[in-house]
């Protein structure tokens, strides 16, 4: 399962970007999640990267995953309407310490990445009256088959990815609840402070 894990990592990093890479077909959504992961997946496996290789994970994902998505849409959506009540500051920390937190609790699996994996991806219907979509690929490693379900919006710089689905669980809808009880207890101050500490956990237990 550590594959379809690390999978979940590339698309789940989102971040907010304006970056727009010419090779990739931004106004084909299909056509973004293709190029994208098979980019993120030579890229790891020409390197080589180990789990505990921080500093070139990031790289992979300021190169291969800022440019096509918007993690500040993500974590909006995963905070909902206690979103609107958090000040610029506090909506700028969420978006980050979200992101490090994904980044960590993920990179463990990368080093499955030098082993076979293929992705399949099945033919998806769009309507050019479309604004959001959901793109369905299949990661398969050594003849085990997991969906993974990439949800995009339409924008004028072209299609951005914002929410994924592995085996079917979307990512927003995991952290839906995790946010709201903590922010219920402590406030939106007291959820950044619980990302913060716990990604100092994850970096820490990465040295060691």
């Amino acid at each position: 399962m550590k594959v379809f894990a690390l999978l979940t990592l590339f698309a789940a990093l989102f971040a907010n970007s304006d970056i727009a890479w010419a090779q990739v077909d931004q106004s084909n959504a299909e056509s973004l999640i293709r190029t994208a992961t098979q980019q993120v997946l030579g890229e790891v496996r020409t390197k080589a990267i180990q789990p505990d290789d921080i500093h070139s994970i990031m790289g992979i994902v300021d190169q291969d995953i800022l440019p096509y998505t918007d993690f500040r849409r993500t974590t909006s959506l995963t905070m909902g309407r206690y979103w609107r009540t958090a000040t610029p500051a506090q909506q700028q920390q969420l978006v980050e310490q979200f992101k490090m937190l994904l980044i960590y609790t993920y990179s463990g699996a990368i080093g499955q990445l030098q082993e076979d994996v293929t992705i399949d991806y099945p033919p998806v219907h769009i309507a050019p009256t479309d604004t959001d979509v959901v793109i369905r690929t299949i990661a398969t490693r050594n003849g085990n088959p997991a969906e993974i379900d990439y949800r995009l919006y339409s924008t004028p710089q072209g299609w951005r990815l914002y929410d994924l689905n592995v085996l079917g669980v979307w990512l927003i809808q995991t952290y839906r609840q995790q946010f709201s009880d903590k922010i219920h207890q402590t406030g939106v101050d007291g959820l950044i402070q619980f990302l913060a500490e716990r990604n100092q956990q994850l970096a820490s237990s990465k040295q060691q």
